[in-house]
């Protein structure tokens, strides 16, 4: 049957080892686009929607040529095809996806942009060197047919006047593990800034707690200048947040910056609970200033939550977690919904 990665296989060195396409994986990805159609709201005629999404995709590398990957296997990566088509899957129901752990391989990150098609498109930052760096690059994959980019594109780069921004002498290495990365669009109707960040996940009291201080202080001061040229302003990543009323989420919130309550019952990751979604494993997050001269100017919410990935992907591999983490993720995608002015 056709699939979206048949755009893949023109190149015959792009075909699957492992021969046809599973039954299985057919009944799994038309049960998981029937999911997203449920949960998701439609990309809204004439530009009346504008949906965001943010995403760690651990270790979004490369991956193997094949359909599916058993439970046991010596073949790595573990990110198959099936892995792809999945990812994609929720990738194309949002306008703009802010992207983290993408690896310095970019054969996954190649291949996506492939299967999503000619009207998409992305921005990233180099490889972040060094230990807190992880190797890793931050991105945005935006739907083009929907926004386009309106300027801006930079990292956050701290100045030797750290103390200003919160940062305690020798508290900070005075510059972030992985640099925060910023890019403004536009809609027809108005423009937006996103910021995103995955936080260095160290020690709480001298690397991950500085660093988020440093961020709600930096965040209140653009979005205040940000509000005087008519862009709203959002911050949205994995900030390595635990739970609400931790010491990590109060400096996070500490200036302004709130989290819709429609995002507050979601678990961030497949290891939170359902009945406890703020008791670990909080870490990301989608914010913006509601009051005061940072606020949104001209967005209204009108929804949100994750996607759930575990238990509806993969559910006939016997997967633990843990592996599972390596073939799709282990973390949720997490959205927002927002009514366009009119």
């Amino acid at each position: 049957m056709p699939t979206p990665l048949d755009v893949l296989f023109a190149d015959p060195d792009n075909l699957p080892d492992d021969g046809p396409l599973p039954q299985a994986v057919i009944d799994e990805m038309a049960a998981y686009a029937d999911y997203l159609d449920a949960t998701v709201p439609p990309k809204r005629v004439v530009d009346r929607n504008l949906l965001i999404a943010t995403w760690n995709a651990c270790h979004f590398n490369s991956l193997t040529k094949k359909w599916s990957l058993p439970k046991k296997t010596r073949v790595s990566p573990k990110r198959d095809y099936r892995c792809l088509w999945a990812m994609t899957e929720v990738i194309s129901r949002f306008d703009v996806v802010a992207l983290q752990e993408v690896g310095g391989d970019l054969r996954a990150l190649r291949y996506a942009m492939k299967v999503l098609g000619p009207n998409w498109s992305f921005l990233m930052t180099d490889v972040a060197a060094g230990a807190g760096g992880n190797h890793e690059r931050i991105a945005f994959i935006f739907d083009t047919s929907r926004v386009s980019l309106s300027g801006l594109a930079c990292e956050l780069v701290i100045p030797d006047e750290a103390e200003e921004f919160g940062f305690t002498e020798g508290a900070f290495k005075k510059q972030f593990a992985r640099n925060l990365y910023a890019v403004s669009f536009a809609t027809p109707d108005t423009t937006f800034i996103l910021v995103t960040t995955h936080i260095d996940f160290g020690n709480e009291d001298t690397e991950r707690l500085p660093e988020l201080r440093g961020i709600a202080k930096w965040m209140q001061d653009w979005a205040a200048d940000a509000n005087r040229w008519h862009h709203n302003f959002l911050v949205l990543g994995d900030f390595n947040l635990d739970r609400v009323g931790n010491k990590l989420y109060d400096a996070f919130v500490e200036t302004g910056l709130e989290v819709p309550f429609v995002l507050q019952a979601h678990p961030r990751t497949i290891y939170g609970r359902n009945d406890n979604p703020t008791g670990s494993s909080y870490h990301d997050q989608i914010a913006w200033f509601s009051k005061g001269k940072s606020k949104l100017m001209d967005l209204e919410l009108a929804g949100g939550g994750i996607c759930e990935i575990w238990g509806r992907l993969l559910t006939d591999v016997g997967l633990t977690k843990g592996s599972f983490a390596a073939r799709i993720s282990d973390h949720n995608p997490l959205w927002v919904e927002f009514r366009l002015p009119a």
